[in-house]
């Protein structure tokens, strides 16, 4: 089983935990691990509290900075400012191992939107309206074997998928993303939560094992 979830900082009000690769974010229907559960039996302050405080959530390949209240007034503060909303600032940085000829810096700005109700995988075009936009810049850290290394900004609310579908659409999807076309096999999608910062205070969890 994937190691346990980790906190990396505490505040009075809320804490970042360093999410494992393999766990959900919320509790589901299956017996595969999920942070919402263990926050609940690991924070007492977090067990009454809506999906256990969780303030955003992380797809369950995806590993890293993982952001929760310990408060309910907190918890709604924090997820205005993940909205782009109210006076606290969140930043949201990435590292993503990339297939492709990736260039040493660029940016997207795309429309995302569910392809149909249940579906995975999310459709990407070049427009829309607000509500489906989607801003990122990366720029090369390195290499890893053939695949580059990236370190991604994620601006703005964030959609879902928004990294994984929109690297995908310019031609270079992330390893071990066979759902937006990966071609090489990887233990998990190389995609991490590298940092987050909240209201200027910034933290980061442990490069995982691929991009060292």
């Amino acid at each position: 089983m994937a190691r346990d979830p980790v906190i990396l900082h505490r505040t009075g009000t809320w804490l970042v935990i360093d999410k494992p690769a393999g766990w959900h974010s919320v509790r589901g229907r299956g017996s595969e691990p999920d942070v919402e559960t263990w926050l609940r039996a690991a924070v007492p302050a977090c067990s009454p509290l809506e999906e256990g405080g969780l303030v955003h959530r992380l797809d369950y390949p995806t590993s890293g900075c993982l952001l929760a209240a310990t408060d309910a007034a907190a918890r709604a503060a924090l997820r205005e400012a993940m909205s782009g909303r109210g006076s606290i600032t969140i930043e949201k940085q990435y590292l993503a191992l990339c297939e492709g000829g990736v260039p040493n810096g660029g940016a997207f700005e795309l429309h995302f939107s569910k392809r149909h109700r249940g579906s995975r995988k999310m459709t990407v075009a070049t427009q829309g309206n607000d509500r489906s936009i989607g801003r990122a810049e990366w720029r090369l850290r390195g290499q890893v074997g053939p695949h580059a290394l990236l370190d991604v900004a994620l601006q703005g609310p964030g959609r879902r998928h928004q990294i994984r579908a929109g690297l995908a659409h310019l031609g270079f999807p992330i390893v071990g993303d066979d759902l937006y076309g990966s071609t090489c096999s990887a233990p998990t999608v190389c995609l991490h939560a590298a940092a987050l910062e909240v209201g200027g205070v910034e933290v980061r969890a442990q490069d995982p094992d691929w991009a060292a």
